[in-house]
């Protein structure tokens, strides 16, 4: 079913609009399970989207997530800023404050921002701000502005979120190890899972972490990721495989510093719109043990969200 854009807004025509069926999953979650990286989309008449975008998405309502959220099994939900509402946070701080405590947010702000805006994003759930670096999405942000916007957000605990491709984290290295906050890299920095799981680019990103505590990973977006994408075995979709090796990878070796979202509703896929149940069914296989997957879905993500109630 077509969702249109609604606000006198024309949806990107190679954008696939989300899926609105999704399974029951298989997995039962561990009780208090965290959803820690999707997003909402206007509605546009509400919340219009930003001029200075490079896609319209289709409108993805707080009612729509919280209806996925309750669907999936989850009983929260971290909500990031979209890069098509620019550095305007009303709809996801709508997202948040609609929650009843179920939700916290990262935001997207500029250098300008006031003290007293800060504390009012901090007040409606914020913990954390996001920097882009997909040439594709965003258009280029100074560093050492970035690194103030950092630098006053770390006095308020918040952290920084990070969202680049594997290819450029050689020429963002220095800048990365130079946030003074915690710093949560997106989607395990976007590796080519074509190449090998121990081969030097994703070992790059590995040492990254490794020799930076404050690092986190989210190890999200298989459906991003995949080159195979999900397919059929003896009759059941076995998702995402090409990804598995990967994603493993990171949770094993750093069971503490690793979170999982599903990404709804998932921006600007062009080739195949995931169902977002199997997602879910993709978490045992990437975190086989109970330990393991409680770490990633309730107890990281509560200690950086809700750390006054972990």
């Amino acid at each position: 079913m077509s969702k249109p854009t609604s606000g006198g807004f024309t949806k990107t025509d190679t954008w696939l609009d989300w899926y609105d069926g999704p399974s029951k999953p298989r997995f039962q979650l561990p009780p208090g399970s965290v959803d820690a990286h999707c997003h909402v989309f206007g509605p546009g008449a509400e919340f219009p989207y930003a001029p200075e975008r490079k896609y319209t998405p289709c409108d993805a309502s707080k009612a729509q997530l919280y209806a996925l959220r309750d669907h999936l099994g989850f009983s929260r939900n971290v909500v990031v800023q979209a890069t098509c509402h620019g550095a305007d946070n009303s709809a996801m701080v709508d997202a948040c404050v609609s929650s009843g405590g179920r939700a916290r947010g990262v935001a997207t702000v500029r250098r300008s921002v006031s003290d007293e805006e800060l504390q009012r994003l901090h007040a409606a759930g914020v913990r954390g701000v996001r920097f882009n670096f997909v040439k594709r999405l965003v258009d280029f942000t100074p560093k050492e502005e970035l690194l103030e916007i950092a630098s006053r957000i770390h006095l308020l605990g918040w952290h920084v979120v990070i969202y680049f491709e594997a290819v450029d984290l050689p020429e963002l290295w220095d800048f990365f190890t130079a946030l003074p906050t915690t710093v949560v890299v997106d989607h395990m920095g976007t590796p080519d899972v074509s190449k090998l799981v121990d081969g030097p680019e994703f070992e790059l990103f590995l040492k990254f972490m490794r020799e930076h505590p404050n690092v986190w990973s989210k190890v999200t977006c298989p459906e991003r990721l995949s080159v195979t994408g999900p397919r059929a075995l003896d009759g059941e979709q076995a998702a995402y495989q090409d990804v598995v090796p990967f994603a493993r990878r990171v949770v094993s070796e750093f069971p503490d510093r690793v979170l999982w979202g599903t990404d709804w509703p998932h921006p600007n896929l062009r080739k195949h719109m995931p169902d977002d149940g199997l997602l879910v069914d993709f978490i045992p296989q990437i975190a086989p043990t109970a330990e393991l997957q409680k770490k990633l879905l309730v107890d990281n993500p509560m200690r950086l969200y809700w750390p006054e109630e972990h």
